[in-house]
């Protein structure tokens, strides 16, 4: 630790605790460029205590009726909705997205607390009396125990909030590892979950890097675990769960990366097209699992929308987040603008057309903030490393392709297959596009099509990792285990041992 910066540790059953590894890494305000904060990472035995905390209390809050975790989660509710300004101010201070987007994020995480908040009915089951010979056959759906989530960067209070009040609703306890980038959000939701009346060890928070999420990987105290990030992180808590050593496998529930694309008719309204892609490419600094990446545009629309684009793309306002005009802010840190700057290098050097460069750009009075504007390529081609990759940053590339055939045969040869968005008048255009496209989340002239809190998050191909999607119905089928009981009564028992197959009678 520096001793000048404050020093951001853990939350464990039910206080904050200092890191006590002695390893740290500074916490920045993107849109100046300077630490604010130091974050502790945590040591293994730091992970395992959490753990532990987690364990002790997860019988009890099993055993707690739904009704009454729900009231917890009503009162949670509350708290979230008076400090929603705190939390958004938070948000943008440490990730440097604009301020009525960083509102928006918690309005979409509390959208998961309202609808978790129904779990008493969501936990309910079938019976079916008298399946024959006096038994009667029902289900039960039952908490996992001890669970974890592994949280990424761009969505500090949402992406926690997916996950954490589906657990904890179903009846298990929780251990957060949030990004070690803007991790004060999560202390903050902790708080909140106190204040709710939440008992002690049922949420726990461990700051950390790869040590930790390697610890909850490994616990074997820990059942099942929810991860949102990068694809090889994905892939790789997936395998390690599975393989686990000296436990059951890790339940493991991953959504990995994106490459999303926006299918643009001949004739779709171009205006509301192109303000889809300025909002869904740009947004947020591109920094979002279904910011729009891709551009694909069909046949004589092609030199219309990149000449309706280009100064679209130099208008954007670029600036602090916190200023009530500001359109984009910066990105998280300087090392992952480097990044985003080399995909724009790579991308020259392919050969794609550069028609607005995003590098160099300086905002008065932020020049040491991590800043770019936004970037347009276009004649992007599929085998270019800008098509293949996810750059994560404000960057727009433009594919054409002759029909909307082509267009459905590009987005499924892609590895990922998250989300994607078509533009178009006509409704069978609309209807085949979506039976026929190979990807987990497809909008309508809708161009981030998140699903709502009671349906579920989830991609196909190499942007999923496990059986189920995040949070809705799924989330509660992930939290919990399903169990079938089938019962009857000495009176109705006939006597005499049965060798055949039981039927019903």
């Amino acid at each position: 630790m520096t001793g000048k910066l404050p020093a951001l540790g853990h939350f464990v059953h039910g206080k904050t605790v200092a890191v006590t590894s002695g390893r740290s890494q500074p916490v920045f305000n993107p849109a100046t460029g300077a630490a604010i904060a130091d974050v502790g990472l945590a040591s293994v035995e730091e992970v395992n205590a959490a753990v532990a905390s987690a364990k002790l209390a997860a019988p009890a809050w099993a055993d707690t009726a739904p009704l009454k975790r729900a009231r917890v989660l009503f009162k949670f509710k509350e708290l979230i909705e008076k400090h929603h300004d705190d939390l958004a101010a938070t948000i943008t201070r440490e990730h440097g997205k604009v301020f009525s987007d960083a509102k928006g994020e918690v309005i979409r995480g509390l959208e998961i607390v309202e609808f978790a908040c129904g779990i008493p009915q969501l936990l309910k089951t079938q019976f079916t009396d008298n399946i024959g010979g006096g038994i009667d056959n029902w289900q039960l759906r039952q908490p996992l125990g001890v669970t974890a989530g592994v949280t990424p960067f761009n969505f500090p209070v949402m992406v926690p909030l997916w996950m954490a009040p589906m657990a904890i609703a179903c009846g298990n306890s929780f251990v957060l590892k949030p990004s070690e980038r803007d991790p004060s959000a999560s202390l903050m939701l902790a708080d909140l979950f106190k204040q709710a009346g939440l008992p002690d060890g049922v949420f726990n928070v461990v700051q950390g890097d790869k040590v930790a999420v390697d610890a909850l990987i490994q616990h074997p105290d820990i059942k099942a675990l929810s991860f949102v990030g990068s694809t090889p992180i994905a892939e790789y808590i997936y395998s390690e769960g599975n393989r686990r050593k000296g436990a059951y496998p890790l339940r493991v529930q991953a959504l990995g990366g994106a490459k999303n694309h926006l299918v643009v008719m001949p004739d779709a309204d171009l205006d509301q097209a192109v303000d889809a892609l300025i909002g869904a490419a740009y947004g947020s600094a591109g920094e979002r699992c279904m910011a729009i990446s891709v551009a694909v545009a069909v046949g004589s629309v092609a030199d219309k929308l990149v000449e309706v684009l280009i100064p679209r793309v130099r208008a954007l306002k670029v600036k602090n987040g916190m200023e009530a005009d500001a359109e984009m802010g910066p990105v998280v840190t300087g090392a992952h603008k480097e990044k985003i700057e080399s995909y724009i290098d790579q991308g020259v050097k392919a050969g794609a057309h550069l028609l607005v460069d995003g590098r160099g750009l300086s905002v008065t009075g932020h020049e040491k903030g991590f800043f770019l504007g936004g970037s347009l390529f276009d004649h992007t081609t599929p085998d270019m490393t800008i098509y293949k990759e996810e750059i994560f940053g404000p960057v727009l590339c433009v594919i054409r392709v002759p029909d909307m055939a082509a267009a459905i045969e590009l987005i499924n040869a892609h590895e990922f297959g998250n989300g994607v968005s078509l533009f178009t008048s006509d409704g069978n255009t609309a209807r085949e596009f979506s039976r026929r496209i190979e990807v987990g989340m497809v909008g309508v002239n809708v161009p981030i099509p998140v699903p709502m809190a009671w349906h579920s998050f989830g991609g196909w191909k190499r942007s999923l990792f496990g059986d189920t999607h995040i949070y809705g119905e799924e989330g509660v089928r992930f939290y919990t285990r399903y169990k079938s009981i089938m019962q009857r009564w000495p009176e109705t028992i006939s006597k005499g041992a049965e060798f055949t197959m039981p039927v019903a009678k």
